[in-house]
């Protein structure tokens, strides 16, 4: 027998409504998400996201058991040093019950991208109205299990209605096609002036290491004969001064 995996066209949402006036904190929390993570179903897989939605209403009459209203703690930090603070549960209930509510439920949820998606099932108000009069939801009270109805129906998918024949189509008479001209043909002499041009063309050689080599020691050869024929002809210049300088003195 193979292992039974829930599809998504198995998994059918249906809503619940809770009251909360009277009920123990935890006992709620517990009952709420066994319901939001599909435990009430044989279809559950706890891999996968099977429960319904659930409604809590009246959570400002929520009640804890043992003194935990002035021992109990909710504690938070806000991430910079000494940002840490606590708050008991006396305070919240008084202040933030829908809060306190939905963190007792959520810390019995997986911790997880399937947790935060069942976590958005779950809707909880302080007083005993709600504004999801459109779902209809069902009344449900605490330690009722919900009914299994069984896997949704699923319609019959109707056979596509057989198409009808084409009516064959007239034959047509081929169409009459004009006589091809003769393609001209070319002379002898076309011909050999072609072969002629293509022979002048002369192909164009690519340059060698060898030939690059020599230009640029063809280059050097020429810039270092500039170079000394300006400095003997700068020479030549000062020692002409220097002789007409000591003409001149001579002379003197």
């Amino acid at each position: 027998m193979k292992t039974y995996s829930p599809r998504p066209r198995d998994i059918e949402r249906r809503w619940f409504v809770i009251d909360a006036s009277g009920a123990v904190l935890g006992r709620l929390a517990s009952e709420v998400a066994a319901i939001l993570r599909g435990k009430h179903k044989p279809i559950y897989a706890p891999h996968m996201d099977t429960g319904d939605h659930v409604i809590v209403v009246n959570a400002a009459a929520v009640r804890l058991t043992g003194g935990k209203e002035e021992t109990k703690v909710a504690y938070h930090h806000s991430g910079y040093p000494g940002g840490l603070t606590e708050t008991k549960y006396s305070r919240l209930l008084t202040e933030k019950p829908v809060f306190m509510v939905e963190k007792a439920i959520r810390g019995m949820l997986p911790k997880n991208r399937l947790g935060r998606a069942m976590v958005k099932k779950l809707q909880v108000y302080a007083g005993p109205e709600h504004p999801h009069q459109a779902q209809k939801p069902e009344r449900l009270a605490l330690g009722e299990v919900p009914p299994w109805d069984g896997l949704p129906k699923r319609e019959p998918i109707a056979a596509p209605a057989p198409r009808a024949p084409k009516a064959p189509k007239a034959p047509t008479a081929p169409k009459a096609r004009a006589p091809e001209k003769p393609a001209p043909k070319r002379t002898a002499a076309k011909r050999t002036t072609a072969k002629a041009t293509a022979a002048k063309r002369p192909t164009a050689k690519r340059p060698t290491a060898k030939a690059t080599v020599k230009k640029t020691s063809a280059k050097a050869a020429t810039t270092a004969k500039r170079t000394t024929a300006k400095a003997t002809t700068a020479a030549k210049k000062t020692t002409a001064k220097k002789i007409t300088i000591r003409r001149a003195k001579k002379e003197e």
